[in-house]
């Protein structure tokens, strides 16, 4: 398993990733000032995305059917825990968008290749310590 969103595996037999971007920011406040730069401040932390890209090809595993589990998941509005392989916990993920592009099409429309690219949205809000 390559990663986990949830109870969907991310794997050779599901979809696998070929690219996994992570994106995180953080807020500061600015204050304009007169003859200086503006006044800044650190309120928090800000978005924290991740965006799932591959293909999935038609040799190896139903691509349509295991997006539409994604899609099933990204239609409950619920938060899923994203973990790699290794066990490293991302935290708590909405799916925002899901993409996808067939290609290379037998005779009859089904897709030998699925590019996707998922793009995820941390929701979860670390509590201290």
């Amino acid at each position: 398993m390559l990663m986990s969103l949830g109870l969907f595996p991310f794997s050779l037999d599901t979809l696998a990733h070929e690219d996994l971007t992570r994106r995180t920011a953080w807020r500061h406040a600015t204050s304009q000032r007169i003859g200086q730069r503006d006044a800044t401040q650190f309120v928090g932390p800000g978005e924290e995305t991740v965006s799932i890209a591959g293909t999935a090809y038609a040799e190896l595993s139903d691509g349509r059917l295991n997006l539409d589990q994604l899609r099933t998941m990204a239609d409950s509005g619920d938060a899923w825990p994203l973990v790699d392989g290794a066990g490293m916990i991302f935290g708590a993920f909405v799916i925002q968008t899901l993409d996808e592009r067939h290609k290379h099409l037998f005779a009859d429309g089904t897709p030998r290749a699925i590019d996707f690219q998922i793009e995820l949205l941390r929701v979860d809000s670390e509590q201290p310590a």
